[in-house]
């Protein structure tokens, strides 16, 4: 694995941050030398703090379709986005997407077969005929939200999890299989519910896992469910581990984020044993993070052998426009955590969850956007067969609507190994693994800070100047900045925070190339972009 590999080059970079910043007289190998020499004295400038935008090009790379919830899958050589309200979309790009299907009818050729089995298929959830109905299903119209499809390689069929619903916390988890990704899949069953109270119960399957003390213990608050510490059942991904098992997460506010493991000859659940020290419920699984009916959602986790680290993706925030939808993440050098941020911690029922979990994306404003992204997250990820890692979300715009697009951004890991998202939707761009020159990466950026904030800010950029000498400098805050020689590993420090991450010379939405960094600090993410005529 490579955690061994991150570990020294963080102990190397550790050793060149030392000597530049004390100015020791240790002679430096030429492995060792760093671009920007921290103790270089600082030349008199003539800086230019305003903020414009003439002169850039404006665009937007359209993604052609609209998917809400999306979940990438790659086969045949395509890639598929499954979304909620039955969508799904293909493409072979990333970023151009073509319908394959959309929308509740028995016509639509990937989730239609449902409809063959209606009565049970929505018997518990999502339908005017669900024994938990809400006055939209009693208006007529099937609840089908957020699938994750994944081909198994036991069954030799492609699964899709997903989860009908009727209202905010009655739900159930599904699945279907097919011997195509673009179906139909046909509908195999129920495997988890919520939402139930002390009547309604006895129409699911939790009594034949658990006793019925079991359930009155902890699954019941009164008569009702006790959603604060136990899931609501939607929002499933599924994915293997390093050992070839299988494993679903799932989970929407209410009790936080749980994980079960999957039987992969026959695409079901495996319930474990009680055991509360650890947080595993023989029902439910075990609960990662969250509880206590926070913010937390759409969970998708990722395997990177690269790094060695399970990476849990996961959303903050209300999905509308102004409610602060973000993406965040946690890792593991296990499938079954413990999953902790960059300082060590997970959120917990009681705490404030915005100060935990690293913020990958937030609301934002670059160069070139012809609107600010708002509402960026429900994520999913994926490693492509070249080793390129991306990120796959959808986004709502600063426009006064509530209309959504899907976005798939790459991410690199930095030498620590944690996720750093580029700032614009892919292109094609691959970052130089022997670095670059300091002609392409000092000069004048547009910089933004995501924070760690959950609400309906936009980030705005800055200009921050990475000089040559190895100073940086916003109108607010100074610092210095390095980059690894040979890598394109990169730390800028600002008013004494360290943002470890990579620089990548990619287009921006225009096509207009630019040299980009992201980089990772005290669970916030800042990008910075330099459009290459103002080097200096």
């Amino acid at each position: 694995m490579r955690k061994n590999n991150l570990k020294s080059i963080t102990a190397s970079l550790a050793v060149v941050l030392t000597i530049s910043g004390c100015g020791g007289q240790t002679p430096q190998t030429p492995q060792e030398q760093t671009l920007a020499q921290t103790e270089a004295p600082e030349v008199e400038r003539d800086y230019d703090f305003s903020v414009s935008y003439d002169g850039i090009k404006k665009g937007n790379v359209s993604s052609g379709a609209s998917v809400h919830d999306p979940s990438i899958l790659k086969a045949d050589g395509k890639y598929y986005i499954y979304g909620s309200h039955m969508s799904c979309a293909s493409c072979e790009d990333l970023k151009t997407w073509r319908f394959v299907a959309d929308g509740y009818r028995a016509s639509n050729t990937v989730y239609g077969q449902i409809y063959d089995v209606y009565d049970e298929a929505f018997a518990y959830a999502g339908s005017p005929k669900s024994l938990i109905p809400t006055d939209n299903a009693k208006q007529g119209g099937e609840h089908v939200w957020a699938p994750d499809v994944i081909y198994n390689k036991a069954m030799g069929k492609y699964v899709m999890y997903y989860c009908t619903t009727s209202t905010w916390n009655a739900s159930n988890l599904c699945y279907g299989i097919s011997d195509s990704p673009e179906g139909p899949f046909e509908w195999k069953g129920a495997l988890i519910y919520s939402g139930y109270d002390q009547e309604t119960i006895k129409a699911t399957d939790v009594l034949d896992y658990v006793d019925e003390d079991h359930a009155v213990e902890n699954y019941f608050k009164g008569r009702e469910y006790n959603f604060e510490n136990f899931p609501n059942a939607i929002d499933p991904a599924v994915f293997y581990d390093a050992d070839g098992r299988m494993w679903m997460v799932y989970g929407s506010w209410s009790g936080g984020i749980f994980l079960l493991e999957l039987d992969e000859k026959t695409g079901k659940v495996i319930h474990p044993k009680t055991d509360k020290e650890n947080n595993v419920d023989a029902y439910y699984g075990k609960r990662l993070i969250g509880g206590g009916h926070m913010s937390i959602e759409g969970p998708y986790i990722l395997y990177d052998k690269e790094s060695g680290y399970y990476y849990l993706f996961v959303s903050y925030g209300g999905l509308n426009r102004d409610g602060g939808y973000q993406i965040r993440v946690y890792r593991s050098d296990r499938p079954d955590g413990e999953y902790v941020d960059m300082n060590g911690k997970n959120a917990v029922k009681g705490l404030n969850h915005a100060y935990f979990g690293l913020k990958l994306s937030g609301n934002y404003m670059l160069p070139s956007l012809s609107k600010a992204y708002k509402a960026t997250g429900h994520n999913s990820a994926l490693i492509d067969d070249d080793g390129r890692k991306y990120i796959v979300y959808h986004t709502r715009f600063d426009d006064g609507s509530e209309r959504h697009s899907p976005r798939v951004h790459q991410f690199l890991v930095n030498s620590e190994g944690w996720p750093c998202m580029l700032p614009y939707q892919t292109q094609g761009e691959k970052a130089s693994e022997t670095g670059y020159t300091m002609q392409e990466t000092a000069g004048r950026y547009y910089f933004i800070d995501q924070g760690t904030k959950i609400d309906g800010k936009v980030a705005e950029p800055v200009i921050l100047y990475l000089n040559d000498d190895g100073t940086a400098r916003t109108e607010k805050q100074s610092g210095t900045w390095e980059m690894r020689e040979g890598t394109y590993f990169m730390t800028v420090t600002l008013n004494d925070k360290t943002y470890s991450g990579v620089f990548c010379k990619m287009p921006d939405e225009a096509g207009t190339p630019v040299m980009t960094f992201s980089a990772v600090g005290y669970d916030e993410s800042v990008w910075g972009v330099k459009y290459l005529e103002n080097a200096e």
